[in-house]
């Protein structure tokens, strides 16, 4: 069963259908959506400021969720897929986004509508990606626009995937 502390007077809420893996850590003020995956050795550690995730979201093994404490928030729209390994620290997701492995996105980073961050990237603090585009890098700079249906059928395809995964862990 995953690890979920209340901290501060704040627990932890989460919403309907979610999967969260046995070794997941889910701390403070988090406020999780519908039918989210949180994956194995993933901690969303909401101790010094709120993270809010909206519908359909995975966060893959590994990855680390945290905020500045009085500055920064976390907040995931809904159907993004967070690859593994991924930090995000007191950053704003949109609708659609996908995250790639490894990538790091800091505070203040806001990430658009559709838009890929790619693998082993980072995103430094106020960076701005704007909906569909496609960045990469260390430091990540903009690579090029991305076609917003194809992005739109990748990034659901990716969501449902993992929610058909976490399906299998109920199973027996």
């Amino acid at each position: 069963m995953a690890l979920i502390i209340p901290l501060r007077g704040i627990t932890p809420t989460i919403g309907r259908d979610c999967f969260l893996a046995e070794n997941a850590t889910v701390v403070g003020d988090v406020t999780m959506g519908d039918e989210c995956s949180i994956w194995f050795n993933t901690v969303l550690r909401g101790d010094v400021n709120s993270i809010k995730i909206g519908d359909r979201v995975n966060i893959q093994d590994g990855s680390v969720l945290h905020t500045l404490y009085q500055k920064s928030t976390i907040e995931i729209g809904n159907d993004v897929s967070i690859g593994h390994n991924v930090t995000l620290h007191g950053c704003k997701i949109h609708d659609l986004a996908l995250i790639g492995m490894g990538a790091v996105v800091m505070d203040d980073a806001e990430v658009g509508e559709g838009a890929l961050v790619a693998a082993g990237s980072v995103v430094l603090s106020r960076t701005k990606i704007g909906p569909h585009e496609l960045w990469g890098g260390a430091p990540a700079k903009f690579i090029k626009p991305v076609d917003p249906e194809q992005s739109r059928e990748m990034n659901q395809k990716i969501a449902r995937n993992y929610l058909m995964y976490s399906k299998w862990y109920s199973e027996d």
